[in-house]
């Protein structure tokens, strides 16, 4: 496998840049989470170290320990990017796993060079999700392919040798958390989608490779059946085929989000004039959680209350999947109110398209009905810098003050071929959020 040689800088430099920010955003949304608090516990008592520093806390571990707490803190609030053949996410654990490496190793790179592994890891971690979907029959979590992604860029900059490398992606493969993801749709907590351990596993699987561990072949990666995947790496660009969320709840629910959003556009609803609302979408989304959230992570995988919030806020932040929103009587009752429908065409074109449409029954009699309607954010609809610049000002600003805010903006921008770009970074996102 040829990692990052053939790779041109700047064809993916701009999507690299704003993956980044928008990976910190969420970051520091996620620090304000019972998840956070709880895995950073077990982490400072479990995976202690001083290698590696954690992602917004001002405190050092294990390099494990660093991507773990890095990546299931991103994952804590699901506003983060993805990709729709892989139904999942890279960069929550690639982000925080190649920090934790770059740190346990002392690799110096320069920001540039940053951006270039950071843009490697996307291509290795969307087509290692593809191939698992092609060649496993149950949906697994993220993290599976995370754990391939990462061992594969750690054995990079370990700079291992071949066979070695080869042995790091078979335990990676092997060890990563091929976990039921259609459980937590059913029944959210925060084992969320598996990032965390998969970044873990990840950088496991290297130093044990690197140790004389052996786990060598990865089949997702060196299978006959699925080679026509790798064939692409560095001639097709898959990290300019990851979505943007407008909103931190599931992909599934952010069609239906939309639709509410520009149903309100069209027609300002108070919670008097809503009767009740049918919500039509593809089977996945009418999976999605679906009565009164009592977590955030019952929110964030939920469909019902984040429409019942476009409709009577307007907006869907991280303060309408935090636990006042809960309690909003007017919520509640445009929730109580909403019933699901699953449409065979929007089966058919799940998961390259994800589509829902609303129909709202109002007080005065009035049927107000949206137009089939798919999120923003995809390569084909993407979010204009501003809006992308907006959205991390917005994640993040309960978590950090805005100059600590323009601070970190500034340093993803100036990321360029300087080693004290990337130290300029370091500096602003390893201390504590506020």
């Amino acid at each position: 496998m040829k990692f990052a040689g053939r790779m041109c800088r700047t064809e993916f430099r701009p999507a690299s840049v704003f993956l980044l920010l928008d990976l910190l955003g969420t970051a520091l949304a996620g620090t304000g989470t019972e998840l956070h608090a709880a895995v950073l516990q077990y982490a400072t008592r479990n995976l202690v170290g001083d290698h590696a520093r954690v992602l917004f806390s001002g405190v050092t571990l294990s390099p494990e320990g660093a991507a773990l707490v890095g990546a299931m803190t991103i994952d804590s609030v699901d506003a983060h990017d993805g990709h729709r053949l892989t139904k999942g996410h890279v960069g929550c654990g690639l982000l925080p796993a190649l920090l934790a490496i770059l740190d346990d190793r002392q690799v110096a790179l320069s920001g540039e060079d940053f951006l270039t592994y950071l843009a490697a890891g996307y291509e290795i971690g969307t087509r290692a999700g593809i191939a698992l979907h092609r060649t496993a029959s149950e949906y697994h979590t993220s993290g599976a392919w995370i754990a391939v992604c990462v061992a594969a860029f750690c054995g990079k900059l370990m700079d291992l040798p071949p066979d070695v490398y080869a042995h790091a992606l078979g335990i990676a493969e092997y060890h990563g958390p091929r976990s039921q993801m259609m459980r937590v749709i059913d029944h959210p907590t925060m084992l969320k989608d598996g990032s965390g351990w998969g970044a873990m596993a990840g950088i496991s699987a290297a130093a044990l490779a690197e140790a004389g561990f052996t786990g060598a072949p990865a089949i997702t990666v060196l299978g006959s059946d699925v080679a026509d995947i790798w064939a692409t790496l560095g001639a097709e660009w898959e990290v300019m085929n990851q979505y943007i969320k407008g909103f931190p709840v599931c992909r599934w629910a952010q069609p239906s989000v939309q639709a509410a959003l520009d149903l309100t556009r069209v027609r300002s609803l108070r919670p008097e004039d809503i009767v009740s609302v049918e919500i039509e979408t593809f089977h996945e989304g009418t999976r999605l959680f679906k009565g009164i959230p009592s977590t955030t992570e019952e929110a964030q995988y939920a469909i019902g209350f984040p429409v019942a919030a476009a409709l009577l806020r307007g907006r869907v932040g991280v303060a309408e999947v935090s636990k006042a929103a809960f309690c909003d009587p007017d919520l509640r009752a445009v929730c109580d109110g909403l019933s699901f429908k699953e449409n065979d065409a929007f089966n058919d074109l799940f998961p390259a398209e994800r589509w829902a449409r609303l129909s709202a029954h109002l007080s005065s009699g009035e049927v107000l009905n949206t137009p089939a309607t798919q999120a923003k954010g995809d390569p084909e609809t993407p979010y204009s810098e501003a809006e992308l610049t907006a959205k991390f000002y917005d994640l993040a600003g309960e978590a950090a003050s805005r100059p600590r805010l323009e601070a970190i903006h500034a340093a993803v921008m100036g990321l360029d071929g300087s080693g004290a770009s990337l130290i300029r970074l370091q500096d602003q996102i390893f201390s504590k959020a506020k």
